[in-house]
């Protein structure tokens, strides 16, 4: 099942919606910040003028052809852009892999978390996927703790996977199956909520 119209999502504090052409400078600004590049695969630093243009402008396309969701990361309450969160999905394999940044202005405020669970549940209610999965460098412990936290199991390590500004990375790999997020969320107490 596809999904024709880029979806929006809702969450107690965030409305997670396409990126705008407007919202170029904010994702320099945020992603350009040299802690987000160091912790993820592909953002780079420094950041240079048009990145942001350029990344924003490949959403629609791929989307429509079903190989990525890509969603802003916004307050509700203020629109403010808090970060980026998305699926790379794989049809072939009823499955998408998960990937996020925040800007470290709003790190440790639980917002992964919150945008994390609803777009699980996107994935597996909206999309009809079978499985879910996200890597983290094995030296940002606090993406494996966000993983967890939206209900992932850790599945393994894999030694020097990633080439990260010229170094090997370990990374740890973490997954969830259609299910296994319904099982999860109930089990959630009310101060686990994020």
């Amino acid at each position: 099942m596809t999904v024709d119209v880029f979806p929006t999502l809702h969450t107690q504090r965030l409305f997670l919606r396409s990126f705008r052409p407007e919202d170029a400078a904010a994702v320099q600004r945020l992603a350009g910040h040299p802690d987000i590049a160091s912790t993820t695969a592909t953002i780079p630093h420094p950041y240079g003028d048009g990145v942001a243009e350029a990344w924003i402008a490949t959403h629609a396309g791929r989307f429509a052809r079903d190989e990525s969701a890509v969603l802003a990361i916004t307050l509700a309450s203020t629109g403010d852009l808090l970060g980026s969160i998305g699926l790379e999905i794989r049809r072939e394999h009823s499955r998408a892999e998960l990937g996020y940044w925040i800007g470290k202005p709003y790190w440790s405020q639980g917002y992964v978390t919150e945008a994390g669970r609803e777009v699980i549940r996107f994935a597996f209610d909206d999309l009809g996927l079978q499985r879910v999965f996200a890597i983290h460098f094995v030296r940002n412990p606090a993406s494996g703790r966000v993983m967890e936290k939206i209900g992932m199991v850790r599945e393994g390590e894999l030694r020097r996977h990633m080439i990260k500004d010229g170094i090997p990375e370990d990374v740890r790999v973490w997954g969830i199956l259609a299910g296994d997020d319904r099982l999860r969320r109930r089990q959630l107490r009310p101060s686990e909520s994020p």
